[in-house]
């Protein structure tokens, strides 16, 4: 390690393949429109979407975002609060994007752009086409069905248009839709998948007050409830 230059070092921060665990992979071995990763609290969602922009926009020059509101899309998609999981914070330095906060939208050194949509504006996805999305936390979305609507009547460009959906699974009914959909491939994972990353703490309060509990099953473990 000690005889990596600098670039070197960078080159092995960056590699997401290196680093990530199979489960925050792409899935391969099957053509999908919708990747949706149900998921616990800590487990890397945030880390997999970022990735997963950062992925296409090297081959795909429109990728954008939708986020719960215009401050998640801000301070958990794109800048980040310093938790190492945001687009801004995993992106080597000479493929960080410019964020044109005015624009709503994310510029690559390439030239690929990101528009970012909040889904508490739904008629401004009306419109705008998309080769490939990011959709965080669709099961928090204020209006998800006009939201997830509007965005898909969009996702129309290039030859394979595919969104990833990262969210902490509630029984709503675009969650059920999208886990029917049999374009749809689901990635399941929980908070103990990421434990060694996480804060010991967290397990001494959050883990052992909610472990087992109804709300637990959902938010840790990931379990679809149904009513």
């Amino acid at each position: 390690i000690a005889s990596l230059s600098d670039l070197e070092a960078e080159a092995i921060l960056h590699d997401w393949p290196f680093w990530a665990r199979p489960n925050q992979l792409e899935p391969v071995g099957r053509p999908w429109v919708n990747w949706l990763v149900l998921a616990g609290r800590g487990f890397g969602k945030t880390r997999l979407g970022s990735e997963q922009v950062r992925k296409w926009v090297q081959k795909f020059p429109i990728v954008n975002l939708v986020g719960p509101t215009a401050a998640d899309i801000r301070d958990v998609m794109v800048q980040g609060i310093g938790a190492g999981s945001a687009i801004m914070e995993i992106c080597r330095r000479d493929e960080r994007p410019v964020y044109e906060k005015s624009n709503r939208r994310l510029v690559w050194p390439n030239g690929a752009q990101s528009l970012l949509f909040s889904a508490e504006e739904p008629e401004r996805l009306r419109g705008p086409q998309h080769m490939k999305v990011w959709a965080d936390e669709v099961a928090a979305w204020k209006y998800p069905d006009e939201a997830w609507e509007q965005m898909e009547f969009g996702l129309r460009l290039g030859p394979n248009p595919q969104t990833v959906i990262t969210t902490t699974p509630k029984p709503t009914k675009l969650i059920k839709a999208l886990v029917a959909n049999a374009h749809t491939v689901i990635t399941k994972g929980s908070t103990y998948d990421n434990r060694a990353n996480l804060a010991p703490s967290f397990y001494d309060t959050i883990i052992n007050k909610y472990e087992g509990t109804r709300l637990g099953r959902q938010e840790l473990n990931a379990e679809l409830l149904a009513d």
